[in-house]
């Protein structure tokens, strides 16, 4: 019997995304809102959390609808290598944002999770996260004034 689903891909990806949607808008749900101008600590998750279950929505219902594309559209197998080495980078991240600062959290962050990737280039991926740690430094830092240390006590001797 042939399965409903065109896009089994794009299914799951939808049902991941709806679920940690709900679970953000769930946890959120006892926070302050706030309003669009003033916002509180729940209005962020909130917003993303409804933001990311509508783009899983959307994503399941694409699943049932166009040609179906099994010879590219199949799951194949899951890549748990990679997958370790992007949960380890983000759970390094967090244990170094405070203690070596913003910037090299964010280029450790970078670089690790490039190199999960088949497609991994030294060169390139060092530029990508040069830009992007500065980037991160700038817009958080910077501009939304977060009290972030861009070097943590640990470069800097505080």
């Amino acid at each position: 019997m042939a399965s409903t689903i065109r896009h089994p891909k794009n299914f799951w990806i939808g049902i991941i995304f709806v679920i940690f949607g709900l679970a953000a808008v769930y946890f959120g749900r006892e926070l302050g809102m706030g309003t669009a101008g003033r916002m509180g600590p729940g209005y962020f998750p909130t917003v993303l959390g409804w933001l990311l279950a509508f783009v899983g929505l959307l994503g399941i219902v694409r699943a049932f609808v166009g040609r179906r594309s099994e010879a590219h559209d199949a799951i194949s197998s899951f890549h748990l290598r990679d997958i370790a080495i992007i949960l380890g980078a983000v759970l390094l991240f967090g244990v170094l944002v405070r203690g070596a600062g913003l910037a090299l959290s964010a280029f450790v962050l970078v670089m690790l999770s490039a190199y999960a990737s088949r497609k991994f280039r030294l060169g390139s991926t060092v530029l990508l996260a040069v830009g992007l740690s500065l980037f991160a430094v700038v817009l958080f830092v910077k501009l939304l004034g977060l009290p972030m240390p861009i070097a943590g006590p640990w470069l800097t001797g505080d």
